[in-house]
């Protein structure tokens, strides 16, 4: 039988205490191997007993639980805490994962809610415990990882979707391209690093509550991000989402290392990381654009956008971004535009690597559904070429080479030509 996850509850009302170590005795999986009434008795029974999770009431008298719990994460570094509390704000929330709890349960809550929770944390835990742990080859050093074909697992890409002009479809682009990548397999994450406004939960119908980066930014401004997965939300297609904070101003609390610290984090737990950044250059936005593995840059065939991304590209040499880090995206290519592909080309001094077809019909009406059109139109030449942007950023050699056939263009004197210099 598989080990039973070792419970502590701590609460000072008894009949809080009875009541919890009735229900969790229904649990085929589940061992209450102690009450306590206050915070201090908790540390001292969980010292001894060394429990898996501990179930600890927010308030109570004397030691209260996030003060216990700061004193457990120092003490008793493998047990993982589930704060519970009457009081469901934010700020109760922030505090409690600030202080080291792994999940917030507001009371009253029901049986299956109290047992996922405690299930949960019990796996993330395990698995961090896992990853932490060097595996030792036989006859090998102490300490020396390594795995049955001597390399370790593979850290997650890092795919930043940008573009230096709003209204060029950079979120519609985002979320389908991790939809598109889900279905082919890959455990997939998605990051709306729009803080002020951004729009992937009205894409994909999200809007839960305490459910954001914005949750997790007391935690992240003191160098963690242990309770992330708390925070993301598992769309129906299988794609993790983290949302961007629900009101403008929270944006504020989501500073560059923050950025860096989450994305690390999603290399660790997934195959393939898919971050929307703002058309803007800021702090967190440049934060994403430099830990990414590849930036995705699109533009359409508009003369507005053709110029910023001659801007842009000239930033990026300016940045260290190698030219094989940058893939040229143009969206919405119809030719009855005015400006034909090979025009842009010639115009920004190198070849765009991907185009995706002009479909407003589909893209607005799976947008005001709230469903990615790659999901409701699967058919349709827009998915299919959503698709093979997906092939092409989740293939073995996504990050090494441009994916369109033909040379680069060299960056110098006789690339930049003017930006009106279109030929008739």
């Amino acid at each position: 039988m598989a080990d039973r996850i070792k419970v502590l509850i701590v609460d000072d009302i008894p009949e809080t205490r009875d009541h919890l170590s009735k229900l969790l005795g229904f649990e085929t999986d589940v061992e209450v191997v102690g009450a306590a009434a206050g915070g201090l008795e908790a540390i001292e029974m969980a010292t001894k007993l060394h429990p898996d999770v501990v179930l600890m009431d927010i308030n109570m008298p004397g030691m209260d639980g996030i003060t216990a719990t700061e004193q457990l994460a120092a003490q008793v570094p493998t047990t993982a805490v589930v704060m519970m509390s009457v009081q469901g704000e934010a700020d109760y929330l922030r505090r409690s994962m600030l202080a080291g709890a792994r999940e917030f349960l507001v009371k009253p809550f029901s049986s299956d809610e109290l047992t996922a929770s405690i299930r949960q944390v019990y796996a993330r835990e395990k698995e961090k415990l896992s990853r932490m742990a060097p595996v030792v080859a036989p006859g090998g050093p102490a300490g020396a990882a390594s795995s049955a074909d001597g390399t370790g697992p593979q850290p997650a890409m890092v795919i930043a979707v940008f573009s230096p002009k709003g209204g060029v479809g950079r979120t519609t682009v985002a979320v389908n391209m991790a939809v598109a990548a889900a279905t082919l397999g890959r455990k997939v994450a998605l990051v709306d690093a729009s803080f002020q406004f951004g729009d992937v939960g009205v894409l994909l119908n999200l809007n839960p509550r305490n459910k954001s980066i914005g949750d997790l930014s007391a935690e992240l401004q003191a160098g963690e991000a242990e309770s992330l997965d708390t925070f993301m939300i598992t769309h129906s297609s299988g794609v993790k989402v983290l949302l961007a904070p629900p009101s403008p101003e929270q944006a504020e609390l989501i500073g560059p290392l923050a950025v860096k610290k989450v994305l690390q984090r999603l290399r660790q737990d997934n195959e393939l990381v898919v971050v929307d950044c703002p058309a803007t250059f800021n702090e967190p936005t440049l934060a994403v654009l430099d830990e990414a593995d590849v930036i995705l840059t699109l533009l359409s065939l508009e003369i507005t956008s053709v110029k910023n991304m001659r801007l842009f590209l000239e930033v990026s040499d300016q940045l260290g971004y190698g030219a094989d880090k940058i893939r040229l995206v143009l969206n919405r290519a119809d030719s009855t535009l005015g400006i034909r592909v090979a025009d842009v080309e010639h115009s920004i001094g190198r070849k765009v690597d991907h185009t995706i077809v002009s479909d407003g019909r589909s893209v607005v009406y799976a947008l005001n559904r709230g469903v990615p059109f790659f999901l409701s139109n699967r058919e349709a030449q827009v998915s299919q070429d959503i698709l093979r942007l997906a092939q092409a950023m989740t293939g073995p050699a996504a990050a090494a080479v441009p994916t369109r056939v033909g040379e680069k263009v060299a960056k110098g004197p006789a690339a930049k030509k003017s930006l009106f210099s279109f030929r008739s």
